[in-house]
């Protein structure tokens, strides 16, 4: 029998924790359109440059400046929220508002299991953590490049990554950003998948646009952008920043940069095309000035993560962040006590889209199956978290306060009974056992658990309904490509 369960979708129902006062974002956002109208951002593609210049941009080489005015009248242009669209209707999920989404890690070109340890990630390795972020209840995007398919042709592996997304899984997935020919395979393939006028109605790609800080827009970023904006598919611009090394060491001067860098990414996409869903990203975390290694898991890192949230807000655009980050190679208490320094504020703050969520090992190198499986038991808990208190007539249950005398209990009760499968967060993986039955069942620690808990779920896995024609469509252009690229 199959372990899926649906998934869920959290809206929040808590108080969003502000940091910044009014005055404190103001300043960051005065301080930014000094950034950008005096430092400026360089651009290096002349067709960006085009495409600035006539929208009313002071384009100096590949300096690029903007005008406080521009920047208003642009962002203004983007969607506060909006839908990606699935191949199961069920599945499409809301970016920005109230509206919170969990997907895998994305990037690691290692993977690591307790049997085979950490390698050279492989298509296997991609398509297990697809089905395993299927068969997850508590994430609700199939992601990207969750891993690198260090076995298939560079040219040529982002076809099967997105088949992999489309055969495996009816969740939402990412396009890839290497190449903009890349791009335009993404965006043909889902047009084969939803038909064109559906994707132009909602996207059915979002896609990862980091900024090559400090200011600055490569050429094959600008791209790619490019092409998922004028096919209005979605994208997240994201500043890449460590605080100390590619950001002022300061966290104001650090958020400024941030800031002015996202902007400038947002405004340019609505120059492209006014209107397309575009996310407001930030990957801000610290080094080590001992020995210049990125942290995470970081106080600064979390204030941070507060403060920008809160900026994105200001901005009314969606904002994406977060994750289950260590610096860990292990699945250990490292890994778990700086996942959950990042979680928690992650769901204070209300991330509109949240990468890396689960999975992520050794600053994003690594892949681990465990650290997934137990990412993911923290998502479910986030999720239970974020639903607040219920205080409709059954959640007061009057019935049992009344029915049970003082000094008896509530185990037996009709209100506990009718409960009990819902009222507490149920989990799959930790071990709530006294000593004695966990010594009998052979002294398992969590990493354990985990590892039996991947290859019951990967042994268990049915795949989910696929139109026939559809998986024709896509397959047929995935055939061609591969052979005009090796023909190339």
């Amino acid at each position: 029998m199959s372990m899926f369960r649906e998934a869920l979708q959290p809206f929040d129902k808590l108080p969003i924790y502000e940091l910044l006062t009014e005055e404190g974002l103001e300043k960051i956002h005065q301080a930014t359109m000094k950034v950008l109208q005096e430092g400026g951002i360089a651009f290096h593609d002349p067709e960006a440059l085009k495409i600035l210049k006539t929208n009313g941009a002071k384009v100096e080489g590949e300096m690029v400046y903007f005008g406080a005015e521009i920047i208003e009248e642009f962002v203004a242009k983007a969607p506060e929220t909006f839908t990606q669209i699935a191949r199961n209707p069920d599945r499409s999920v809301q970016i920005g508002g109230e509206a919170v989404t969990f997907a895998p890690v994305y990037g690691p070109p290692f993977a690591f299991d307790l049997e085979n340890g950490r390698r050279s990630s492989t298509i296997q390795d991609f398509e297990n953590f697809v089905k395993l972020a299927y068969l997850s209840p508590y994430i609700h995007h199939s992601g990207g490049t969750i891993v690198e398919p260090n076995d298939l042709p560079v040219n040529s592996r982002h076809l099967d990554m997105l088949l992999s997304h489309i055969v495996y899984s009816d969740k939402p997935f990412m396009g890839s950003v290497t190449s903009p020919q890349n791009a335009a395979d993404s965006v043909e393939i889902v047009r084969r998948l939803f038909g064109a006028q559906a994707i132009q109605e909602n996207p059915a790609l979002l896609s990862l646009i980091n900024v090559n800080s400090p200011r600055q827009f490569d050429e094959t970023m600008l791209k790619a952008l490019r092409v998922y904006a004028e096919a209005r598919q979605a994208v997240i611009i994201t500043p890449f920043i460590m605080a100390g090394s590619m950001a002022p060491i300061t966290l104001a001067g650090a958020l400024t940069q941030q800031n002015a860098e996202a902007l400038a990414g947002i405004v340019y996409t609505q120059m492209v095309n006014p209107g397309a869903p575009v996310v407001y990203g930030s990957y801000l975390s610290t080094v080590d000035m001992k020995t210049g290694a990125p942290v995470f898991g970081s106080p600064e890192s979390q204030v941070a993560l507060y403060a920008s949230a809160q900026i994105a807000r200001y901005y009314k655009l969606p904002f994406r962040s977060g994750g289950t980050y260590t610096t860990s190679k292990l699945t250990d208490a490292q890994s778990a006590y700086e996942a959950m320094m990042t979680m928690i504020p992650t769901t204070l703050a209300r991330v509109n889209f949240v990468l890396h969520a689960a999975g992520w090992l050794e600053s994003g190198m690594t892949a681990g199956y465990e650290k997934f499986i137990l990412d993911c038991d923290v998502l479910g808990m986030m999720q239970k978290f974020y639903k607040g208190i219920d205080l409709s007539e059954e959640e007061f249950g009057m019935d049992a306060l009344f029915e049970v005398e003082p000094g008896g209990h509530y185990l037996g009760t009709d209100h506990t009974m009718r409960n009990f499968r819902t009222a507490f967060y149920q989990t799959d993986i930790m071990d709530y056992n006294d000593y004695t039955q966990w010594d009998m069942e052979g002294r398992k620690d969590s990493v354990q658990l985990a590892n039996e808990r991947v290859k019951d779920l990967l042994a268990s896995y049915e795949s989910p309904p696929l139109d026939e024609g559809k998986k024709d469509a896509v397959e047929s252009f995935i055939a061609r490509r591969k052979q005009e690229l090796e023909t190339n």
